[in-house]
């Protein structure tokens, strides 16, 4: 018997009898898992019960889970506030404090005491304390027959209260409530942010990082993708801003480490904040993604990629300027790359149009339904196409513009300092402080070139009825441009620069090149939002919404779970190898064997640490090596996305055996639909994090402060 769509979706969040085909598909929400998944996760292997892992009223392992810096996830792992996250997750941090005399991205760093351990500003953990469902709250004056402002206005309202009535910011403690299955259900996050956040130990890149952008995306993997910070709390154990008299956090819970390790078929669960996925996506939005959006992104950010490299590669100070931020940019090309070959691959658009016809025959054979979600897909198709254009010259005003060209990223900043800091002193300074972080990692002749080239691609790629304003004084002289850019620009020169803050010219820093560029950019933006993209979007929201609400009343017995959006979520299945392609096979682990196998002195992504070769050459593993051999990576079916760097992999007892750092090539569509098949969640084993604090690094003080079942 099918049931009908409820408002607050209960079908799905409590009647729903989720099927097997689903269990290993989906990002779940921690509430719900006692009602939709703990019978499977049993079946599975858990021998945990659902409290264990979410329980409002007493500490569980969320209570462990940490939102890491602004993108990334970290598990405490001591009870003294130890966070394990991924060397790509704290590499930022590391980063910011390396200098060429003391380059912890080359060398690693680790505290041998605890004074030693680096306050790192700007860094923050965060935790969930609460999850509610307030979908009945938020959604109380929407009305039948609003329009998507309307309705929105409502919602926002509504939003602002909760999140109001559920914040203090005097004790840290913040709000949010999220829309998820499309904007027709509702969840509050209650958290708790701690801003003193010290580094504690990371590997050298040549193991944190083994494999580079070679590797990336790639299994067999061999790196060491993790690295160790500490959460410091007042004297009372509240967080507060840095202080000299805070101490490490007595945390409430922290996670137990397993060294039995693994084997195939074994129960593996994580538990982490996946950042984005679209797997409610159609066809339309798909080949937006495959005929626009992946190639700008893929030419534009390889273009730039390879002007900084070749200054990575020629100067120790640029490398080390530019490694956080050719690594960002590098990631999510990559990434665009495997995804459009994966849509392709495996014919995901078909699988979507299959979809979208048997949704269309379902409407139609109802007139109630067609009534209800008959305009469904025919607003996302419309939304689609009258979207397009513009968001073609956003795009490439955001990637060869916006952060393509240093100066005028910089130059936006200091554009809203302008417009919205009246009184010169406090916008002077607050443009210093800005600076004073920008020019720390910033290479004038590094920016020079890249600029000339972004102009040429923007030149190139975009006519000049699209472009922003400033460029019609550019494209008859790029070059030229370029030159007075470079030459001339306060924000392309520290002497200029600071020399200009002495006597604060409003008038001076708003005629800047650099700043001109930047208002005209964000002009032409808002521009395009105003004309396509926002009534496009309020076309989009509304078919969406009826699309996603139509295929859950659709599949009434099947258990659903909503888009990923940086909110805590569990993921389960078991530790398995898969079939890549006709006679290739990938078994579920790594060893440190792979990382000798593959050394290569002449390329930068597989250099081997001398210390670790003697180690190896030395069989001097510890308690942490299997067969004579020390276990660096392996495989699990667990679904995950970018946001989940840095999760726990956990086994049948919530006891930690890894990181999560990756997925693989096979399966980079995941993020739009799951491929139970090929699609794997690479981890770091955690006997390799342990060989390496231990054996490696000689750290034994982190060690013995954790909590290690043998």
């Amino acid at each position: 018997m099918k049931r009908p769509l409820l408002g607050l979706m209960a079908l799905t969040l409590t009647l729903a009898a989720p099927l097997r085909s689903a269990a290993d598909e989906g990002m779940w929400l921690l509430p719900f898992i006692e009602k939709l998944n703990i019978e499977q996760m049993k079946a599975k292997g858990l021998r945990l019960d659902a409290k264990d892992i979410y329980d409002l009223n007493h500490t569980s392992l969320k209570d462990a889970i940490v939102i890491f810096g602004g993108g990334c996830t970290g598990e405490i792992i001591s009870p003294n506030g130890l966070i394990a996250t991924n060397h790509h997750c704290g590499y930022g941090a590391i980063q910011q404090h390396s200098t060429v005399e003391h380059d912890y991205l080359k060398d690693g760093f680790w505290a041998a005491t605890q004074d030693e351990e680096l306050p790192t500003p700007g860094l923050a953990v965060t935790f969930i304390r609460e999850i509610r469902d307030v979908t009945s709250e938020v959604l109380a004056k929407v009305k039948p027959g609003m329009s998507e402002t309307e309705r929105a206005a409502a919602i926002g309202k509504a939003t602002d209260k909760i999140v109001k009535a559920n914040s203090n910011d005097k004790e840290f403690r913040g709000a949010r409530v999220v829309a998820m299955f499309g904007r027709n259900q509702y969840l509050l996050f209650v958290t708790e942010t701690f801003n003193d956040v010290r580094m504690v130990g990371a590997p050298p890149s040549s193991i944190g990082k083994f494999g580079g952008d070679t590797d990336n995306w790639m299994w067999p993997r061999h790196t060491g993708d993790f690295s160790l910070f500490r959460v410091y709390a007042s004297p009372d154990n509240k967080p507060a801003a840095y202080s000299e008299e805070n101490v490490p956090y007595k945390a409430p819970k922290h996670l137990e480490i397993s060294l039995k390790g693994y084997k195939e078929g074994d129960y593996a669960m994580i538990m982490g904040f996946p950042g984005s996925t679209n797997r409610y996506m159609t066809t339309y939005e798909i080949d937006q993604v495959l005929e626009q959006d992946n190639p700008i992104r893929i030419f534009v950010r390889g273009e730039r990629q390879k002007l900084l490299w070749e200054d990575m590669m020629a100067d120790p100070k640029i490398r080390i300027q530019y490694s956080s931020k050719y690594a960002r940019s590098s990631n999510y090309w990559k990434n665009s790359i495997g995804m459009s070959r994966g849509l392709r691959k495996l014919d995901v658009r078909g699988k979507k149009a299959a979809q979208q016809a048997a949704f269309t025959e379902w409407v139609n054979a109802d007139p109630a339904r067609q009534a209800k979600y008959g305009e469904a897909l025919a607003l996302i198709d419309s939304a689609v196409q009258q979207r397009s254009a513009a968001a073609r010259v956003q795009q490439f005003m955001n990637e060869a513009l916006r952060t393509g060209v240093e100066s005028f990223t910089l130059g936006a900043y200091i554009n809203t300092i302008l417009n919205n800091q009246k009184d010169d002193a406090k916008a002077a300074e607050t443009i210093r402080k800005m600076g004073t972080a920008f020019f720390k990692d910033y290479s004038p002749s590094t920016d020079r070139k890249v600029t000339l080239r972004m102009l040429q691609i923007f030149a190139d790629s975009i006519s000049t009825a699209d472009e922003p304003s400033f460029f019609a004084a550019v494209r008859p002289d790029i070059a030229g441009y370029a030159a007075t850019l470079a030459d001339k620009s306060l924000l392309t020169d520290t002497t200029r620069f600071y020399a200009a803050l002495e006597n604060f010219d409003r008038a001076q820093w708003a005629a800047d090149p650099a700043v001109v560029a930047a208002a005209s950019v964000a002009a032409k933006d808002l521009e395009l939002r105003s004309n396509a993209l926002t009534p496009a979007a309020e076309k989009f929201a509304r078919g969406h919404r009826l699309w996603v609400a139509g295929l859950l009343e659709m599949n009434p017995d099947k258990a659903f779970a909503p888009d990923a959006n940086f909110t805590l979520r569990l993921t389960y299945g078991q530790v398995l190898p898969y079939w890549a392609a006709d006679a290739v096979f990938y078994n579920y682990f790594t060893t440190l064997k792979g990382v000798m196998e593959k050394e290569d002195p002449n390329n930068p992504d597989f250099i081997v640490p001398a210390r670790l070769k003697a180690l190896y050459e030395a069989k001097d593993f510890g308690e942490y090596a299997v067969d004579g051999e020390v276990p660096v990576a392996f495989l699990t079916n667990n679904d995950i996305t970018g946001g989940n760097s840095g999760s726990g992999v956990l086994d049948a007892d919530g006891r930690l055996i890894g990181l999560a750092f990756d997925g693989n090539w096979e399966a980079m569509s995941g993020d739009i639909a799951f491929e139970p098949d090929v699609q794997r969640t690479i981890a770091v084993d955690i006997r390799y994090v342990l060989f390496i604090i231990d054996k490696y690094a000689g750290c034994r003080r982190l060690i013995d402060e954790m909590t290690i079942v043998r």
